[in-house]
């Protein structure tokens, strides 16, 4: 693994575990075993640069997963509770959700920069394209699978959050039975 990757992968996880505010440079270059000048060389506007380049790949990371999964499935509804399964699977033998959630990031910083704010809004549309990508293949109008794609993507974050703030997997397996529920026919979904 080059240096840069290196970098990004191990202020990934860091940033996860501990925040934005959370993580010093310092420990980033110990973690890394690496000087500040090749950390600057890399990323020359620091700290925040970094960031950014952690979300775009967790951004690749998360969609790459979400574009797999969706794949295998025949619709919505089964892709939908194989990726939450997966989700509780990681949360229950490894102890957390490193890779899949950026939540804590997105509170922490969204508000401080609008460079952050943006690449965590375009990995949330990314996530959310895919849903509505498989919702219209399965039959639903663009509307509608707009609608249902933001609730999906609400609700499974929302979970994570959860699950990681009551360390136990609980909330995202009572979202993996409950969201189902928004597949059946005779569910009217409202526009927002």
């Amino acid at each position: 693994m080059d240096t840069k990757s290196l970098i990004i992968t191990i202020a990934t996880t860091l940033f996860q575990q501990k925040g934005y505010i959370g993580v010093g440079l310092n420990e980033i270059l110990k973690e890394c075993n690496i000087s500040k000048g090749s950390l600057y060389h890399h990323f020359p506007n620091g700290k925040e640069e970094l960031l950014i380049a952690c979300l775009q790949s967790l951004k690749e990371t998360i969609t790459t997963d979400i574009v797999e999964i969706f794949g295998r499935y025949q619709n919505t509804k089964k892709a939908t509770n194989a990726m939450i399964e997966k989700i509780i699977h990681n949360l229950e033998t490894e102890g957390t959700l490193t890779g899949y959630t950026f939540s804590s990031i997105v509170s922490e910083m969204a508000l401080l920069s609008d460079a952050v704010r943006n690449a965590c809004a375009e990995l949330y549309q990314e996530i959310e394209n895919i849903y509505v990508n498989k919702l219209t293949a399965d039959g639903y109008s663009k509307e509608n699978a707009r609608s249902i794609a933001l609730l999906m993507t609400a609700s499974i974050e929302g979970g994570m959050m959860l699950c990681l703030t009551q360390k136990t997997s609980e909330p995202l397996k009572i979202i993996s039975k409950t969201i189902p529920n928004i597949f059946d026919d005779n569910v009217n979904v409202v526009n927002l």
